[in-house]
């Protein structure tokens, strides 16, 4: 059973006490509904009202919504709770993850590139101060995950880089400055560890294929690391672990093999025993298909439960999983003792935060507070700070190019490559999200320091002019793209290639010739930025000098235009992955 006075609760008899009474007096609706976070779908009292007293709810996590929704939203979560319910956040990056009015101070990889713990630190403390001013009691964070693999787009720009021992440094670090906010709880993701595999646990399997002592030097090593300094606690991952798996249990056959998630050789056998981790665990996202699609949900539910996770995120239909859990606990499924010990830990990391000692109206900061806390300029200034520590120049075959002045690059062309997109990223755009046009801000920005910088227009943007104004597009654009070589220069001194690629892989308009893709970098000096997805090499291998910025915030470009001008010396970040993504042609 849970030991309770050991690491992370460190409760005292009467804190046991409450935990224990409290399973007591418990009905078996209140027990299950413990056992489950919920995404809420809307701030309306009545909905809030029916998930806490219909499904008594452990836990919640939301979308994003202005700071002032979510607290009111809280302050009704935990009104109606019976139990004080976790509120658990995505501030992985920046209090931007709690509200849409938080701030953004860095993803794991930019965070990494500084090889500074202590921003990884008051990421954790300023992102979870912003976050426990609305409400919110957890992070589900930090991204403890090592980037080994440069095409997984799940964590390639959330985890601290491809090195163990800086992961494990950074994410400790981050643990310790949400643990600087009283009351605050972290769920480090993704047990047992994402970055191998190319796939996306979203749609696909996802695999960690290390063997035994690989997988302890690694992986094991930021875990183990975390667990030593009171993590409190983990996200299960729906990543299979084969090897591993095997190793602990011989028997165990191809077809039997599960993710982590509903596998008791992982969540007991490895985290429990072997890893003595006494903290809670709740699965990731169970729409995911690296779950789904191993069994029955009706079988998926109570298995999880089973193999050792203690909380399930997310509802698919509320009243059907509500009731395979309801039915697998009275039908024995999931047992008496294991459910207890499930709670236990649920309850007794509630109790270690001190919920169970706050008044109701008290676990949400008042209204009047939430938009000077989240107004704070120390965040905002820090995010400055790791913008200029951060940028890294990977590549620069071209030495000479920098630094860039109006004197010696006075016309500079500017291409803005996209990501290939999809549906959803459609709607997005449709719906007015997705952020600015970071080729646009960086033009204003070089035309203020005396620069004369233009958008470079391809053929296929004017054939859209042209379908716009009513026209036929004259589609002998796209195949007349080639020119003379001195006709295409002659109009600019430098080219610099802006890659606003927020997952996966650039998207290039053109094929037959035109400016998109840098064929012309021994013809004009060319700078190509990643300003997202930070392995842009991949299918740019012939930029000569390459600068990943990691994002394009307005604080991003206006430390990359101030090192641009200032000379290669000026860029001290050290790649936190590989850049050049294993790819040799990609170092020529």
């Amino acid at each position: 059973m849970v030991d309770l006075k050991k690491r992370p609760f460190y409760l005292k008899e009467e804190d046991i006490k409450w935990v224990n009474d409290t399973i007591a007096s418990m009905t078996d609706e209140e027990k299950v509904g413990q056992l489950f976070f919920q995404l809420t779908s809307s701030h309306e009292e009545e909905h809030l009202k029916q998930l806490m007293e219909k499904y008594h709810l452990g836990g919640c996590r939301y979308n994003p919504a202005p700071g002032a929704a979510i607290a009111q939203q809280n302050r009704l979560l935990q009104k109606y709770a019976k139990i004080p319910v976790f509120i658990a956040c995505n501030t992985e990056a920046g209090g931007d993850g709690a509200c849409a009015d938080g701030t953004y101070i860095g993803s794991g990889v930019k965070i990494g590139a500084t090889n500074k713990d202590k921003y990884a630190y008051e990421l954790g403390c300023m992102a979870n101060e912003q976050a426990a001013a609305i409400g919110c009691n957890m992070a589900f964070a930090p991204v403890c995950d090592i980037a080994y693999n440069w095409q997984n787009t799940e964590v390639i720009g959330r985890a601290f880089g491809n090195d163990p021992q800086r992961v494990a440094r950074m994410s400790v670090a981050y643990l310790k400055g949400a643990h600087s906010i009283p009351g605050f709880a972290c769920a480090a993701k993704h047990f047992p560890g994402n970055g191998q595999d190319f796939r996306d646990a979203h749609i696909s399997n996802n695999v960690n294929d290390f063997e035994v002592e690989q997988w302890d030097n690694t992986y094991g090593h930021v875990y183990r690391e975390l667990i030593e300094n009171d993590l409190d606690a983990i996200m299960g991952g729906h990543i299979l672990m084969p090897k591993y798996a095997k190793a602990l249990n011989p028997a165990l056959s191809d077809e039997e093999m599960m993710p982590a998630t509903l596998s008791p050789e992982i969540m007991t056998t490895l985290l429990r025993d072997k890893l003595g981790f006494n903290g809670m665990v709740v699965t990731d996202a169970s729409h995911m298909v690296a779950m789904t699609n191993r069994m029955k949900r009706s079988e998926m539910l109570p298995l999880a439960i089973n193999a050792g996770c203690d909380m399930f995120l997310f509802f698919n239909d509320p009243d059907e999983d509500f009731e395979t859990m309801l039915s697998a606990y009275r039908d024995g499924v999931i047992s008496e003792q294991r459910m207890t010990e499930a709670l236990t830990r649920i309850l007794g990391l509630k109790a270690r935060l001190g919920l169970h000692k706050r008044a109701k109206e008290e676990l949400v900061p008042a209204a009047e507070t939430v938009e000077e806390s989240l107004r704070k300029a120390d965040a905002a200034e820090l995010q400055k700070e790791i913008s200029r520590e951060a940028l890294t120049l990977v590549k620069y075959k071209d030495e000479g190019v920098l630094p860039i002045t109006p004197e010696k690059y006075k016309r500079i062309m500017i291409v803005h490559i996209k990501g290939a997109g999809g549906a959803m990223d459609e709607l997005m755009k449709a719906m007015g999200y997705g952020g600015g046009n970071p080729a646009e801000q960086l033009m204003e920005k070089l035309q203020a320091k005396g620069f004369d910088a233009f958008i470079y227009e391809s053929p296929v943007d004017e054939m859209k002019k042209q379908i716009a104004a009513g026209q036929k597009p004259n589609i002998n654009l796209y195949f007349a793209g080639k020119n003379a070589i001195a006709d295409f220069v002659k109009d600019m001194d430098l080219v610099i290639t802006v890659c606003n690629v927020s997952s996966g892989r650039p998207s290039f308009g053109m094929s037959k010739g035109g400016g998109e893709i840098p064929w012309y970098v021994f013809e004009i000096p060319v700078v190509v930025v990643g300003c997202g997805q930070p392995t842009m090499l991949a299918d740019i291998p012939m930029a000569r000098t390459y600068i990943n910025a990691y994002d394009s915030k307005d604080s991003t470009l206006d430390a990359l235009v101030e090192k641009l001008m200032t000379g290669a010396e000026s860029f001290t970040a050290t790649d936190p992955i590989d850049s050049f993504c294993g790819l040799f042609d990609a170092r020529l």
